[in-house]
């Protein structure tokens, strides 16, 4: 299984004009510290943002429909089949996706756990994630105290996959 990892609002929102909502350093260490060793996915536009570099220390696959995208030291993998078989023999959790909205759309279904950042702060964005609180199948397993960052109060979040249990199979 894969996990995600995200900063959002307080309204789930990711992202505006393809640049992340919020800088916080002990966000971005979370996040080192989360995907450091590991395979992460993200889309073609994710990886722009990055200023055009791959993320060190890590297996780096672009999911993209393009298929003349090539970049040094980045897979592509251009449909889902394609990245399931790119990642087939990694250890479940060794596979983070990282965005964006779309990307996250298409493989929520894949993930068993999600680190969240959640900021509670109010902003202007145009990509979002979905609400893990009003989804029924996934809860919050962990929960960091308050802290806070140039006026901007957060905390990190880990939400995982509840399974379905025999009963609701029948």
């Amino acid at each position: 299984m894969m996990t995600i990892i995200a900063c959002v609002d307080r309204n789930w929102g990711i992202g505006y004009d393809g640049k992340l909502l919020f800088d916080i350093p002990q966000d971005m260490e979370h996040f080192k510290k989360v995907t450091a060793g590991k395979t992460v996915i993200m889309g073609r536009r994710t990886f722009d943002s990055l200023r055009v570099k791959p993320l060190p220390d890590r297996r780096n696959i672009v999911l993209t429909k393009n298929r003349d995208f090539s970049f040094e030291g980045v897979e592509a993998a251009h449909s889902i089949d394609e990245l399931l078989k790119l990642t087939a023999d990694a250890k479940s959790g060794d596979v983070a996706v990282i965005g964006g909205s779309q990307i996250y759309r298409q493989l929520l279904g894949y993930c068993d756990t999600a680190y969240i950042t959640k900021v509670y702060a109010r902003t202007h964005a145009d990509s979002f994630i979905a609400d893990f609180d009003s989804l029924e199948d996934w809860k919050i397993h962990e929960m960091s105290q308050i802290m806070e960052y140039s006026g901007l109060r957060y905390r990190f979040l880990t939400y995982k996959r509840i399974p379905k249990s025999n009963a609701d199979s029948l």
